[in-house]
């Protein structure tokens, strides 16, 4: 693999020394944070060189098929006692546009779902005040009973400790009932960035660093696995990205139980730090590739998984996305009002046909997956 490195030199690419160096180590061993910081901040030849490595690595790592789900996405509340300074969602109780959807709403929408070919429910909402474990065994349940072969990926760690706090559970015991009620993953949301120093500004009212860890490594070791997240491009810097990253990869490394990284990059446009008068918000388009191609070359197979959010990004910059270390595209999501308050780009819902176009226009080949990478669907040609 040396010799892919060489190819730039062979072209006479004005990469430097030390790119060239920490580039060629990446092909066969994990980034260093101390390298990763480094490459964060590459431009020019040497970003390309970047991009190249980690596309290489991928197509090593995990081959060329690029999966995606066909799933969707059941917002039952967008009343949240956390109202964090980047979410567009979030409602007062008061607020004229507050709702919560009943039994009859949620049983609809996943009915709509399953009959356009759904193998997931994304069951999420705003923090209630007065929700708890009960509460959301109660809506798995639901779900269950009337689609019993569905696998719901659901909450949200800030969810599940709050609602604990609210029925006097520990954590452990919270997640073994919502295991036993039909939660099959959890969503990686409420990482944010993972320092407190920004967790201070961004979202102070939900769990700190260590307790979204102590949440996740909890629900990962009672057999529930989930995704990685981290949405970035706000107030932090650099150097907090690389370190968000290092401290997933060190909770992936004690508990094998994420099964995808999804960077998600911030949308600022309606945000109410935005709108508050914050300046400087939103990542680069270069600085969104960097971060999917540091993160392969910082996980590698650990976390085999790399998602592009192309209801974050739009369709177009996703796919430029797959060549930069990802290999999963998200899913088809069915709609999602989060999203949809923050601007989405290409609207919130897109079909399986939409999704195989892009990744066959890359050469590379597109699979149906269900939550947890267990199962594959080939799409069919047409």
């Amino acid at each position: 693999m040396i010799e892919y490195i060489s190819m730039f030199m062979k072209f006479n690419l004005e990469i430097q020394k030390e790119t060239k160096n920490i580039l060629d180590k990446a092909l066969d061993n994990p980034l260093s944070v101390e390298d990763a910081n480094y490459l964060m901040n590459v431009q020019g030849q040497d970003f390309f060189a970047l991009l190249a490595t980690a596309d290489k690595v991928r197509e090593e790592l995990v081959g060329n098929r690029v999966t995606f789900i066909n799933n969707c996405n059941i917002n039952f509340t967008n009343i949240c006692k956390v109202r964090c300074g980047f979410c567009a969602f979030g409602k007062d109780s008061t607020d004229s546009e507050a709702y919560i959807l009943n039994d009859e709403q949620i049983v609809a929408k996943g009915q709509n779902a399953v009959e356009n070919g759904a193998h997931e429910f994304t069951l999420m909402g705003g923090v209630l005040p007065e929700a708890d474990i009960d509460y959301y065994e109660h809506l798995l349940r639901l779900l269950k009973d009337h689609f019993p072969n569905q696998l719901i990926h659901g909450f949200s760690p800030t969810m599940v400790y709050d609602a604990a706090k609210v029925s006097e559970m520990d954590i452990k015991d919270a997640f073994i009932a919502l295991k036993k009620a039909g939660l099959d993953s959890l969503p990686g949301t409420a990482a944010e960035i993972l320092t407190d120093r920004s967790r201070k500004i961004i979202c102070p009212d939900k769990v700190t660093t260590q307790q979204w860890v102590d949440v996740v490594e909890t629900a990962h070791k009672v057999g529930i696995p989930g995704s990685a997240t981290m949405m970035y491009g706000h107030v932090e810097t650099m150097e907090e990205r690389v370190e968000t990253m290092d401290i997933l990869r060190t909770v992936q490394h004690d508990t094998q139980g994420f099964t995808e990284f999804i960077p998600m990059t911030f949308m600022q446009e309606y945000s109410p730090i935005f709108l508050e008068g914050q300046q400087n918000l939103g990542a680069t388009g270069t600085e969104d590739l960097k971060l999917y191609a540091v993160g392969r070359l910082m996980y590698r197979d650990l976390i085999p998984n790399i998602q592009v959010s192309w209801v974050k990004m739009g369709f177009r910059f996703a796919q430029v996305s797959l060549m930069s270390g990802a290999n999963d595209l998200g899913g088809t999501l069915g709609g999602d009002e989060l999203s949809a308050a923050s601007g989405a780009p290409d609207g919130v819902d897109t079909s399986i046909d939409n999704l195989s176009r892009i990744v066959k226009n890359l050469g590379r080949t597109p699979m149906e997956r269900n939550t947890k990478y267990t199962e594959f669907y080939p799409i069919a040609s047409k």
